[in-house]
């Protein structure tokens, strides 16, 4: 249950249109359910304005589908990040509209009636090379799902860097820049250097033996000159577009 859902529950009290004992009902499930494997925070909407994300890596294709049903049933939407179509296919059995994005490796599903989404700003995702792509979608996927107009912006890395200061403009445009970078991790202190909007850093596990499955990269942005870039875990596409969603959404709850 999320905030609208929560503010149009106490409207129809109000208006006598439920009785208190019936909406007492309604919040008795709040906060989360206990599942065993799981404890599903259904009250994370209301405290933060986004149902919880399920991270797929790890659980079985059971707990997915179990999780997105319990989520399902609370009318909230249904994330699941860095999954795979054997858990959608699981999921399906029990939510027949559940999606698979592949390029982003989410499943989505959204229940009927759900809330109207805000709309905030733009969020643009930029990549260094081709091989940050994968991260990128989910980042960019992740933040189109919670409400941001999002761009993508691929493949301007540093090794020719006249092609991503041809498009500062478009850079300019974003309230919020999500920079997707592996090797050394270079582009992100670039554009940070370039404009003046929050630059949101994901190293990428992308490189050669002693890039160290991204550690280089992160270590990079971490130590940037550049003033604005924050940093997120190695590949973590989905912790960016949180970020960047709440930056957008200052001042909104």
């Amino acid at each position: 249950m999320d905030r609208t859902a929560i503010k149009d529950l106490l409207d129809a009290v109000a208006a006598g249109e439920t009785a208190p004992e019936d909406a007492l009902d309604s919040l008795a499930a709040l906060p989360f359910v206990d599942q065993g494997y799981a404890r599903v925070d259904t009250h994370r909407s209301l405290r933060l304005g986004l149902p919880e994300v399920i991270f797929g890596q790890g659980k079985t294709d059971e707990q997915v589908a179990g999780i997105a049903a319990t989520l399902a049933g609370k009318n909230q939407r249904v994330l699941v990040t860095r999954t795979t179509e054997s858990a959608h296919r699981a999921t399906a059995e029990v939510l027949p509209s559940a999606q698979w994005h592949p390029k982003a490796r989410c499943i989505t599903y959204e229940p009927a009636g759900a809330s109207e989404l805000p709309e905030v700003g733009k969020v643009l995702v930029v990549t260094a090379g081709t091989s940050d792509i994968p991260v990128a979608e989910e980042a960019r996927f992740c933040a189109e799902r919670f409400g941001n107009n999002v761009e993508a912006l691929y493949d301007v890395g540093v090794a020719g860097i006249h092609r991503v200061t041809s498009e500062r403009e478009r850079l300019m445009s974003a309230r919020v820049i999500i920079v997707v970078a592996g090797m050394e991790g270079a582009l992100a202190s670039v554009v940070s250097g370039l404009v003046p909007r929050p630059v949101i850093a994901v190293p990428t596990s992308v490189g050669y033996g002693a890039s160290f499955g991204g550690l280089a990269a992160l270590l990079a942005m971490m130590n940037s000159c550049a003033a604005g870039a924050s940093v997120v875990n190695i590949d973590n596409g989905f912790g960016a577009a949180y970020a960047a969603t709440l930056i957008n959404r200052i001042g909104d709850f």
